[in-house]
């Protein structure tokens, strides 16, 4: 199995029709392939098991995947957005689930808590982590993405409008004494930041959602 970007939004996955090779990808965004290829619902939480499934429908946090498998070639899109490959080797990835396009089979997806002061914002209480060994794809649909990283003495804060994703050893807080809203009369609802520290890498989109 092989993944590469046939453009920068385009992902295309090779199977080579071994369980190694199966994928899991957002429900719709196959927009090609060729040979013989599988598509069928990933089931109650997105693959993830009863207790993901379980997680998701308390929480909202709404994780749909199609298994992906045999052996063939496909295409994967999603409204142009552009595709952000990572390698996963043990370390947990949190990204919003809208913002998940692809993942090995052999990772795995759980939903966890995020902060009451989610509440005050678009991304919501909880998010989706993704851990394990392998490949998984994310999508920016605000421009080519931006990776920053973060150590112990260069904590980052950012806009959650911008935020797609992050990996490593992070502990998120909330950030509620900004100013940044006001100044281009932004008024509904409280302004706040998303702060991360410790180690790691954050991933951001250049435009806003």
């Amino acid at each position: 199995m092989s993944w590469r970007l046939e453009t920068p939004r385009v992902l295309v996955v090779d199977l080579d029709g071994s369980k190694g090779s199966a994928v899991r990808a957002q429900t719709g965004s196959m927009v090609a392939y060729e040979g013989d290829v599988q598509f069928k619902n990933a089931g109650m939480g997105g693959g993830g098991g009863l207790r993901a499934a379980f997680k998701q429908r308390v929480t909202g946090e709404s994780l749909s995947l199609m298994d992906v498998t045999g052996r063939g070639t496909v295409h994967f899109a999603v409204d142009a957005g552009y595709v952000l490959v990572l390698d996963l080797a043990g370390d947990t990835l949190k990204a919003e689930s809208e913002g998940l396009l692809c993942l090995q089979d052999s990772l795995t997806t759980d939903v966890t808590f995020t902060g009451l002061q989610g509440a005050s914002s678009g991304q919501g209480l909880f998010t989706t982590t993704v851990t394990g060994h392998g490949q998984v794809a994310l999508l920016s649909l605000g421009g080519p993405p931006i990776a920053l990283r973060v150590t112990p003495q260069t904590p980052l804060v950012v806009d959650p409008d911008a935020y797609i994703g992050a990996v490593g050893t992070l502990s998120q807080s909330f950030v509620t004494d900004v100013s940044w809203r006001n100044l281009i009369g932004e008024s509904s609802g409280e302004a706040f930041s998303l702060r991360f520290e410790g180690h790691g890498v954050v991933y951001l989109q250049p435009e806003e959602r």
